[in-house]
């Protein structure tokens, strides 16, 4: 059944890229127990790992934070931007609710609810690393493509780690 539920977020992950015209690759890869070593997995950097978390708004809507592995949530910073003055990351039951996607393979591609996107300004410029919906893949994608085909909001929402 999990291969089934991964199969089937990997799939939504592909035609949602596909949807929006974005060229991802998509590569198998075994188990990480750091950033660093996911990144030397990848033949990248961490900071060319960008992260898609799952935030909670106060009203009960989430909002996707796309923010390099190097780095994390400045909570200030995108408190002020998304004009809120509570966001918190949600427990991972809640996240796969909102998403359809389990910790460690979320991605706003292909998420079963489409929740506004905001990605730090540091992702932008370059090619990346993300989740691929599911474990034990990750996909490579066109920062600047990424953030467009999902109408993100690009801004200095984070500080180094």
């Amino acid at each position: 059944m999990a291969d089934a539920a991964a199969g089937a977020g990997r799939e939504r992950f592909l035609a949602d890229a596909a949807a929006r015209g974005l060229q991802v690759e998509v590569v198998e890869r075994p188990a990480a127990k750091s950033l660093a070593e996911a990144a030397g997995i990848l033949g990248i950097t961490p900071s060319d790992i960008v992260k898609s978390l799952v935030v909670k708004h106060k009203d009960g809507s989430f909002l996707f934070a796309l923010v390099p592995g190097d780095r994390q949530i400045s909570w200030p910073k995108l408190r002020n931007l998304v004009g809120v003055n509570k966001l918190s990351l949600p427990p991972a039951d809640v996240a796969l609710d909102a998403t359809g996607y389990e910790r460690g393979t979320i991605t706003p591609l292909g998420s079963t609810n489409s929740w506004p996107v905001y990605a730090d300004a540091t992702i932008t410029g370059r090619r990346i690393s993300m989740g691929a919906g599911a474990h034990g893949y990750s996909a490579f994608v066109d920062a600047d493509a990424l953030t467009g085909a999902l109408g993100a909001v690009v801004a200095d929402i984070s500080d180094p780690a």
